[in-house]
């Protein structure tokens, strides 16, 4: 198998192609789904109900050949629900393990606030460490790995915030917003009309992911590119000593090291899927906001101006030095 950019690059433009036989626009969306993919990374998708969210996951799992399953998060779930339990078999006299749907290659976690906490938590152990412990025994979860969750914006009763250790684990939050006007005709002419759903064609094997997973590890960071990744994200939690001290009253809590390993792994993916096998400074700005925008938390003042997270990160990248 070839081993340089453009033959990947080539792989996940028939990939898109694909998905986009089915899906409608939402292009940037899926560029960053399929980083975090590439970098086995798990992604939050923030975005009000009807968005082809749930479509566009199912799509990318059939053009993958890959394990799919929905969870429907409910606040009467329980943990058990998610990762699986085990069940008493009383005429043998032992239990059994029924894993849970947690066990798949793609995993969509839908509205995943409205689960209480001991739900939030059972996921920490599988987002992390990809596996699964239940009773005695633990459980390794199969590769790829790839934990979807959809989250609406506005809040609601019923919601319950998710605990930042969990937030953390979530490689990128993407915002997902409303087609254009000719793309919404598009979607109403293929959804509400009587032609067929288009069959999908399987354009990438599971091997063919695992070798573009493995050609993202050779890609070329160069140490001022390092450098640079640093100097974003430490001044999400040292401003004055990143030239943003005039953002500190906007900042409650910065990034932690996490967010600069993501940034750098996924301006990797980025650079490969552009053809590259270097990353360019470009790349790591391409990347900062999904990366750092549920990591940072903002001052009571930023909320009473109407500061958003996506500002202050472009604030910063404005401020520090490109090398």
């Amino acid at each position: 198998m070839e081993n340089n950019p453009e033959h990947f690059q080539e792989q996940f433009q028939n990939l898109k192609a694909e998905i986009g036989k089915v899906v409608v626009g939402q292009q940037k969306i899926l560029d960053q789904v399929l980083l975090g993919l590439l970098c086995g990374g798990h992604v939050l998708l923030e975005g009000v109900p009807g968005l082809a969210k749930t479509l566009l996951v199912q799509t990318l799992s059939s053009c993958l050949s890959a394990d799919f399953s929905r969870i429907q998060f409910t606040p009467d779930m329980l943990p058990g629900d998610v990762t699986g339990t085990q069940i008493f078999n009383p005429k043998e006299g032992v239990f059994s393990i029924r894993k849970g749907p947690i066990f798949s290659n793609i995993v969509l976690a839908d509205e995943i606030n409205r689960a209480p906490a001991k739900v939030q938590a059972a996921l920490l152990e599988a987002m992390q460490e990809k596996q699964v412990t239940l009773g005695d025994e633990t459980f390794k979860l199969p590769t790829p790995f790839l934990v979807m969750a959809t989250q609406n914006p506005i809040e609601q009763e019923g919601t319950y915030p998710l605990p930042e250790a969990q937030l953390d684990r979530f490689m990128l939050k993407i915002h997902v917003g409303y087609p254009t006007r000719e793309e919404e005709i598009l979607i109403v002419e293929r959804m509400a009309g009587s032609a067929p759903m288009p069959k999908l064609s399987q354009v990438m094997t599971l091997e063919d992911l695992a070798a573009a997973v493995q050609a993202v590890q050779k890609v070329v960071v160069d140490d001022r590119i390092k450098g640079y990744t640093v100097d974003i994200v430490t001044a999400t939690r040292d401003p004055k000593n990143n030239r943003c001290a005039d953002l500190e009253k906007f900042l409650e809590a910065g990034a932690s090291p996490r967010a600069s390993i993501n940034l750098i792994k996924l301006a990797k993916a980025k650079a490969l899927l552009d053809g590259r096998n270097y990353v360019s400074p470009h790349d790591i700005k391409m990347m900062a906001t999904p990366v750092l925008r549920h990591r940072i938390l903002l001052s009571y003042e930023a909320e009473a101006q109407g500061k958003t997270a996506d500002q202050i990160i472009q604030a910063i990248l404005d401020r520090i030095e490109v090398p």
